[in-house]
C-alpha cells in the first residue's frame, strides 16, 4: 500500500514538471526570438512558437498559414485554441455553408448522410487531366446520371446513361466504384437511397452558385469548406479516442 502511495506520488510529480518544462520551453522561445523577425514573411516579429517548424513566427502567418503550408501537429496549442473559438468572420461562413446546403440535405437519414459525405470525398479526390477543372455543372451531371441508374435499377430496369463530358463521367465512375466498395465490406446499400442521396449532391451542385452569388466551382468551394471542417472534428474525435475519418455506414 505504501509503494503504491509513493508510485503515485511519483507520477504526480512527473506530469507537474512535464507541464513546468514545456511552459519553460514556450517562453524560452519566446524569449528568444522577441526580437527576431519571422523567419515566413520576413517582417512581423516571430511572438508565436511554432511546434511544426521548430521555430517561432508571427501571429498572422500562424492565423493564415495553419494547416495550408504548415503541417500542424494536432496538439499545436494555437491550432486547438482556434478550433475551439474560431474567428467570427470564420462562424458566419460556416453559418452561412450550412444554410445554403440544408435544404437539399435536410431529409436524408442518418445513413443516406454518410453516403453524402463518402460521395464528397470522391468528388474531392478528383484529379482532372492537363488544364482540366471539376465544375458544379460536372458534379451535378455525374450525380444526376448515376441516381437515375439507380432509381431505374429499384424498378428492375437496367439503364445506364453516362455523362458526355469527360470529367462528369470520371466523377459517375467514381460514385459507382465508392458504393461497391462499401456492398464489398457486406454492407447493404440499396439503390433506392444511394439515389436519393445522389439526388441532394445534383441539388446541391445545381442550385448553390444562386444562393453564393455565382460561380462555376461555388458548390465544390462551399463543400471543400465544410469538409476541412468534418476532417477537423473527426481528427478531434480520434485524438480523444473515437473513430476516424468519415462516418462508417452500418
Amino acid at each position: 500500500m505504501l509503494k503504491l502511495r509513493h508510485l503515485c506520488r511519483y507520477f504526480y510529480i512527473l506530469s507537474i514538471f512535464q507541464h513546468l518544462w514545456r511552459l519553460f520551453r514556450s517562453t524560452r522561445d519566446v524569449w528568444q526570438s522577441s526580437g527576431m523577425v519571422c523567419p515566413r514573411c520576413g517582417q512581423r516579429k516571430a511572438k508565436r512558437s511554432c511546434p511544426a517548424l521548430k521555430t517561432s513566427i508571427c501571429t498572422v502567418c500562424c492565423a493564415t498559414e495553419r494547416l495550408v503550408t504548415i503541417d500542424c501537429p494536432e496538439d499545436c496549442p494555437h491550432l486547438v485554441s482556434a478550433r475551439a473559438f474560431p474567428a467570427a468572420t470564420t462562424r458566419r461562413q460556416q453559418q452561412a455553408d450550412v444554410a445554403v446546403l440544408l435544404p437539399s440535405i435536410r431529409e436524408l437519414t442518418e445513413r443516406q448522410y454518410q453516403l453524402f459525405f463518402l460521395f464528397q470525398n470522391v468528388i474531392a479526390q478528383a484529379q482532372p487531366e492537363g488544364l482540366m477543372r471539376v465544375t458544379d455543372r460536372d458534379v451535378a451531371e455525374a450525380g444526376g446520371a448515376v441516381a437515375k441508374a439507380l432509381e431505374t435499377a429499384a424498378k428492375g430496369v437496367i439503364y445506364e446513361e453516362w455523362p458526355a463530358a469527360p470529367i462528369a463521367r470520371k466523377l459517375a465512375e467514381g460514385f459507382r466504384a465508392a458504393l461497391a466498395q462499401v456492398r464489398e465490406q457486406g454492407i447493404t446499400i440499396y439503390d433506392r437511397e444511394a439515389a436519393i442521396t445522389l439526388r441532394a449532391v445534383e441539388t446541391g451542385a445545381l442550385t448553390a452558385g444562386d444562393s453564393l452569388g455565382g460561380g462555376d466551382t461555388a458548390y465544390l468551394e462551399l463543400m471543400k469548406r465544410l469538409l476541412q471542417v468534418n476532417r477537423a472534428k473527426a481528427a478531434r474525435a480520434t485524438v480523444s479516442g473515437g473513430s476516424q475519418g468519415f462516418p462508417i455506414i452500418t
